[in-house]
């Protein structure tokens, strides 16, 4: 069905897209392109598996370049199953699969077979790359198309019937030209990110644990149970105060849940959740081994579940900022492990009668703020460049809804 129009300027038309120019076409993806899914060889045969048969899974699907996989099929395994040999410069978009993944799209850069969460999209005609960069930038609305259900699926049905909208082939690679640019200028800012969080990595490996020493100190570093240092706290919500609700995750500690989830997973009432005061701890006391940890730093007052640990320190021997490094280093995530595997009632997590007794090394409290403070920039160095990265990506979308719909014209000489 053509889209209402209420004014069509001149040298356009209108469209099942909405007014294009009129030297542009609009086709269907099934139109110009052989579309179909993978397969899962059987896991009961290992002679199927550990081959050299690249396989991918939509985890992949969240680059946009694919030059590598997971895991490997053999080619007894390829034969023996719905699994398919695809081409270098075939797309895949991921049917359904975690999160955010359904109706991610990537470039095939190798010779390779997907699982039956990836269509493929092998196109016969029109640039492929003009394609790629149309299906990223109508990510949302893809996603939108989704069949109903308990999980929102995509179809190779919905897929063949993705509209697109083409100029002339001279134009296309205009455009794409122009969009890679952006792209390079993307990957550019994520290896940097990637460089700076590894090394701010390997400062927590060597700053935390006093393989290196910061200039200026020397005192002798204690090993001490939290317990000698902090206490749980553990105070009801029962008055049923109006406060933010908050939610540990692994990586980015206490955040608000209705931000982050986007939508309310947290009861009605609130009466037994516990308060979370700032300046305070939080670990989930089930889920640790994951690294759920955070401190509560944002607000006065926050609310937290009730199967949640809360606890405070004792700020004249240790440095929050320093110790919730620790908490979340390497070392502790597998402590954690390790203390929950090892507990006779999976079930009970790890409280805080357990956890209380880990030991952790303690420099001296100035030498803790001076580690701190430097982890600290670490991170706002993090920070601005990924903000950076968040502008750059902003930008090239800027340019892909105007350029891939025509309202911006690139000339041809």
């Amino acid at each position: 069905m053509i889209k209402q129009t209420t004014h069509i300027p001149a040298g356009y038309k209108p469209s099942p897209l909405g007014i294009i120019p009129e030297d542009w076409e609009v086709k269907r993806l099934g139109e110009i392109a052989e579309i179909g899914s993978g397969g899962t060889p059987s896991k009961s045969h290992s002679e199927y598996w550990n081959g050299n048969i690249p396989w991918v899974t939509t985890s992949l699907l969240n680059n946009p370049y694919i030059e590598t996989a997971e895991e490997y099929i053999t080619e007894e395994g390829l034969h023996n199953s719905s699994a398919k040999m695809l081409n270098e410069g075939v797309l895949l978009m991921a049917m359904y699969g975690q999160g955010q993944t359904r109706g991610k799209v990537s470039k095939l850069l190798i010779r390779a077979s997907t699982n039956q969460a990836c269509a493929y999209i092998d196109v016969h005609t029109g640039l492929v790359d003009y394609i790629h960069q149309n299906l990223i930038a109508n990510y949302e609305s893809i996603r939108n198309e989704s069949n109903d259900g308990n999980q929102k699926n995509l179809s190779l049905g919905i897929i063949s019937n993705i509209r697109i909208s083409f100029p002339p082939l001279p134009e296309q690679r205009r455009i794409v030209d122009l969009l890679e640019l952006w792209d390079t200028a993307i990957a550019k800012q994520t290896a940097l990110i990637e460089k700076l969080t590894l090394r701010k990595r390997g400062l927590m490996q060597q700053l935390l644990t006093g393989k290196k020493r910061l200039e200026g100190f020397s005192g002798e570093w204690k090993r001490t149970p939290i317990k000698d240092f902090a206490k749980e706290v553990s105070v009801r919500n029962s008055n049923r105060e109006d406060h933010i609700v908050l939610s540990c995750t692994k990586y980015d500690g206490l955040v608000p849940s209705l931000e982050y989830f986007g939508k309310q997973i947290y009861s009605d009432d609130l009466s037994s959740y516990k308060k979370i005061p700032q300046g305070h701890f939080a670990y989930a006391t089930n889920h640790i081994e994951e690294g759920s940890i955070g401190y509560q730093s944002k607000y006065e007052q926050g609310l937290i579940s009730p199967m949640y640990t809360v606890f405070i320190t004792d700020r004249k021997k240790v440095d929050d900022a320093f110790l919730f490094a620790v908490f979340k280093s390497h070392h502790l995530i597998h402590l954690y492990k390790s203390m929950m595997e090892g507990s006779i009632n999976r079930r009970g997590g790890l409280r805080w009668d357990s956890f209380s007794t880990i030991k952790i090394n303690l420099p001296p409290l100035d030498e803790q703020t001076a580690i701190a403070s430097v982890l600290i920039n670490a991170d706002k160095e993090i920070e601005i460049q990924k903000q950076k990265l968040a502008a750059i990506q902003e930008q090239k979308k800027g340019l892909m809804q105007v350029l891939l719909t025509g309202k911006r014209r690139i000339k041809i000489n």
